[in-house]
């Protein structure tokens, strides 16, 4: 794993291992685009890539970590199962590993609860693959807290992560202390599409490091203990994401970030 991304652990400790704070997304690249990108990632030094398969791109993203020469056990997988799935799971493990030519993945999360509920039975097939050594760790995504000790109280395992929509925009202290009472790593997607990059507090915090916008953002989600997976699918922005590691903000700043929640 490339030193310079920091990680964090997993739950159990010792069975899931450490997830770079700093991943790469593939939402919408598909085909080639999907593979180039990959590479790319790869090679400017990501060890983490987040994928899905209602990405439809598992086939590109599993061929662009056979080609990049990187080590299996350097690269941080993830995929997710959707929740039109249900009842196959297990099925679609099957075909994602296929696809990305694993014989494990990282981390499985189920994409989104099935009809709007936490959905026990999935979740016992996700504890089932951890303990086959399929995943390594299980979470969700797009689940509440509430809905996430539904699925403790059910099964007594809780997800190790709860990957959601996050950014400074949608900071929210009580949700931060909610997961982390739970033991869950908060794991933010779309972290662009959801800020406004004119704002002029984030503005002056990156003009203060030389330093795009962007690059605070991610910052911002390194800092305070977030995983983010920004996605890009152009070379020169994949560099300047994984650049955002050499920026290192003030508390004061991480402050005047936080307090653009709920705005």
């Amino acid at each position: 794993m490339t030193a310079a991304v920091p990680s964090l652990a997993l739950a159990p400790p010792g069975a899931a291992g450490r997830i770079p704070l700093l991943g790469f997304g593939t939402w919408q690249a598909r085909g080639a685009e999907a593979y180039a990108a990959v590479c790319t990632a790869l090679e400017v030094g990501y060890r983490h890539v987040d994928t899905a398969t209602m990405y439809g791109n598992e086939r590109e993203v599993g061929r662009a970590i056979a080609d990049s020469g990187v080590p299996r056990d350097e690269i941080f997988v993830t995929t997710k199962c959707p929740p039109d799935r249900v009842g196959r799971e297990t099925e679609t493990l099957d075909s994602s590993l296929r696809d990305l030519r694993l014989d494990r993945v990282d981390l499985w999360l189920v994409h989104w609860p099935p009809h709007g509920q936490s959905w026990p039975a999935t979740w016992e097939k996700f504890i089932e693959a951890q303990a086959e050594g399929r995943a390594g760790a299980i979470g969700v995504s797009n689940y509440s807290p509430e809905q996430i000790d539904e699925l403790t109280a059910a099964t007594g395992v809780t997800p190790a992560i709860d990957q959601i929509p996050w950014s400074p925009a949608d900071h929210d202290a009580g949700l931060v202390a909610a997961l982390r009472e739970r033991g869950v790593v908060l794991e933010g997607y779309s972290p662009f599409k959801r800020t406004d990059m004119g704002d002029p507090t984030l503005r002056a915090v990156a003009a203060a490091h030389d330093a795009t916008p962007q690059q605070v953002v991610l910052a911002w989600h390194r800092q305070r203990g977030f995983v983010v997976i920004p996605k890009s699918a152009s070379p020169e922005r994949i560099a300047s994401n994984f650049a955002s590691l050499g920026v290192a903000l003030a508390e004061e700043e991480l402050d005047a970030l936080d307090g653009l929640g709920g705005r």
